[in-house]
């Protein structure tokens, strides 16, 4: 055992979970130890008692009680990246330097775990060191079946520049979906409110908006205002539309559920648009039949952000995922079609 010791929060250490410190100083800490320290007052910050979440700050003084010897059994294994799953986080990377990754993330793979996903970005992050002591990590989301820019940061303290840029809207993302039926205006915004849908489980929803006209939206317990741009760039008769759309707002599957409401539900979505509604034109139904794939067709094709160290202007594209590459070749539609911003003078 070690004898009482007082430890400095050092520089890049701050702003993070007093637990979560003590682990990465004292690996054969448990989180029952660290909780009954903290319970009985022998760990303190600064002179005071504490809980385990207790937020650190750089500078702090921690006071830490007799530890168990290194000899202790260490903690259990992270599991490893397989070889193909490294090679495909990898070969996702489409942009990166010294603090910022940013991935085309695939269709298919969950952003974190939860609700039985064991595979995500966040676990495979851990292929995406490239030498640096920790994985990077998430400072937003994208849906499963939503392709497209996915940031990650390669420090604490980029992940906080970057997580109040996002939420102070300092950042730009760009979305493509194929819709159908064509929306008109073709250049509009949709401002219903959202909240989740009751129930939970086997006969419940899920996870599931429901959309809320905006006056309702005060007495609507749970609802959040939302609002999106949307830009009808192509089409193809009026069974279908390529368009861009910008959240201004960030709800949970805001974008499929307000192309939902208006009547054009993006071409793929069982969730929103009927998976068994076959489009014949007239805006619903989000299966076009035919050779068109019936994976969801929405990819979040850019993302701009102030680089939070050089001060630089970032602008990061992703190319269409394989599925909904092949839809637009069918459509003869390419992506320089789309070159410039749909939006600009509107934000």
């Amino acid at each position: 055992m070690s004898g009482v010791q007082t430890v400095t929060v050092g520089p890049g250490e701050g702003d993070q979970r007093l637990d979560r410190w003590l682990k990465r100083r004292f690996p054969q800490l448990t989180q029952g130890r660290i909780e009954k320290g903290c319970r009985k007052g022998e760990i303190r910050v600064d002179g005071g008692r504490v809980k385990s979440s207790t937020r650190l700050e750089e500078g702090q003084s921690v006071r830490i009680p007799p530890l168990p010897d290194d000899s202790a059994p260490p903690p259990p294994p992270q599991p490893k990246v397989s070889a193909a799953d490294a090679k495909l986080i990898r070969d996702a990377v489409i942009w990166k330097d010294d603090h910022i990754i940013a991935l085309n993330k695939p269709p298919g793979l969950a952003t974190q775990g939860g609700s039985g996903q064991t595979r995500h970005v966040d676990g495979l992050a851990e292929a995406l060191r490239f030498g640096a002591e920790e994985k990077p990590r998430l400072v937003h989301r994208l849906d499963k079946d939503t392709s497209g820019v996915l940031l990650l940061a390669r420090s604490r303290s980029i992940a906080a520049a970057l997580t109040a840029a996002i939420r102070h809207k300092a950042t730009r993302k760009i979305y493509w979906a194929l819709v159908a039926g064509v929306p008109t205006p073709y250049l509009g915004e949709i401002r219903y409110g959202l909240v989740k849908a009751p129930g939970h489980g086997r006969h419940g929803e899920g996870e599931k908006m429901i959309a809320v006209h905006p006056r309702d939206v005060d007495r609507t317990d749970g609802a959040k205002r939302a609002h999106t741009l949307y830009a009808t760039l192509y089409r193809v008769a009026s069974r279908a539309s390529w368009v861009a759309m910008e959240p201004i707002t960030g709800r949970t599957h805001q974008l499929r559920a307000h192309m939902a409401e208006i009547g054009h539900p993006i071409v793929g979505d069982g969730k929103y648009g009927g998976s068994g509604q076959e489009n014949l034109g007239d805006g619903w139904g989000a299966q076009l039949g035919g050779i068109i794939s019936k994976k969801l067709h929405l990819h979040a094709r850019s993302m701009a952000f102030k680089h939070p160290v050089t001060g630089k202007e970032i602008t990061v594209t992703a190319p269409l995922p394989e599925h909904m590459a092949q839809t637009w070749e069918t459509f003869g539609w390419t992506e320089d079609l789309a070159e410039g911003d749909p939006f600009e003078g509107l934000v």
